[in-house]
């Protein structure tokens, strides 16, 4: 992974979304949008790098998490405040959404 972003696996989910804003992008490397979404991921990571945490998990190494949090299509963001789900995304999104979002919880 790039920079800022975190590689999530299923023994270091729970424990990294649980504290603070947390913007977890499930993906895979087959995935065409999800490619097209990771420099949107990376860029986000490097702009809120020290406030909130950008994790990346891939969904084909590590399935618990993904299955727990109900993950039917990728890529699929969520935004985790302190554990709990704050945002969901389901798709392409845009960074001025992701952003947005990110910021409200920060508040």
């Amino acid at each position: 992974m790039a920079g800022n972003v975190v590689e999530l696996t299923d023994e270091t989910f729970e424990s990294t979304v649980s504290d603070g804003a947390v913007l977890v992008d499930f993906w895979a490397p087959w995935c065409g949008p999800c490619k097209m979404l990771t420099p949107v991921v990376e860029e986000i990571a490097d702009e809120y790098a020290g406030k909130a945490t950008i994790c990346k998990m891939n969904t084909d190494d590590h399935r618990d998490a993904a299955v727990k949090h109900a993950i039917s299509a990728i890529p699929t963001l969520i935004l985790f405040n302190n554990g709990e789900v704050a945002k969901k995304w389901v798709g392409l999104t845009t960074k001025d959404d992701l952003t947005a979002a990110i910021d409200e919880t920060l508040g």
